[in-house]
């Protein structure tokens, strides 16, 4: 059973939101890691978990994460599962060193322009 047309676009939204959303919340935490550097609050587990949902650098695309995860579990319903799973993997990998690369972060070119296209052949053929 293929994928409709309007599957394979909420495939690659959500796998484009989770890769986007990945790269901004390993921002977040390291925002947060320099904060509880500079002001150790005593190693308390719950305390350091808190101040990380605190850290709106991090809360933001974590929130936009979960609402991908809830439209990827709908789309469930009405794609076939061998089909929506790699998609949407294969997109968040893609996009995921995309948004990494764009916001500043130490990415090997050519690895990755390989891999991307590899990706997007895969998720052509998957959805075709």
């Amino acid at each position: 059973m293929a994928a409709g047309k309007g599957d394979a676009a909420s495939m690659v939204a959500v796998g484009l939101v989770w890769g986007a959303m990945n790269a901004l919340m390993r921002r977040g935490v390291l925002v947060w890691d320099r904060r509880s550097r500079a002001s150790p609050s005593g190693g308390v587990v719950l305390r350091r978990w808190a101040a990380l949902f605190l850290t709106w650098q991090y809360l933001a695309p974590f929130a936009a994460n979960l609402c991908a995860s809830a439209a990827f579990f709908a789309l469930l319903g009405a794609a076939p599962i061998s089909v929506a799973v790699p998609v949407t993997n294969a997109v968040t990998f893609a996009a995921t060193a995309v948004a990494a690369a764009v916001l500043g972060e130490r990415v090997r070119p050519a690895p990755a322009v390989l891999g991307t296209a590899l990706i997007v052949h895969g998720v052509w053929v998957c959805i075709s």
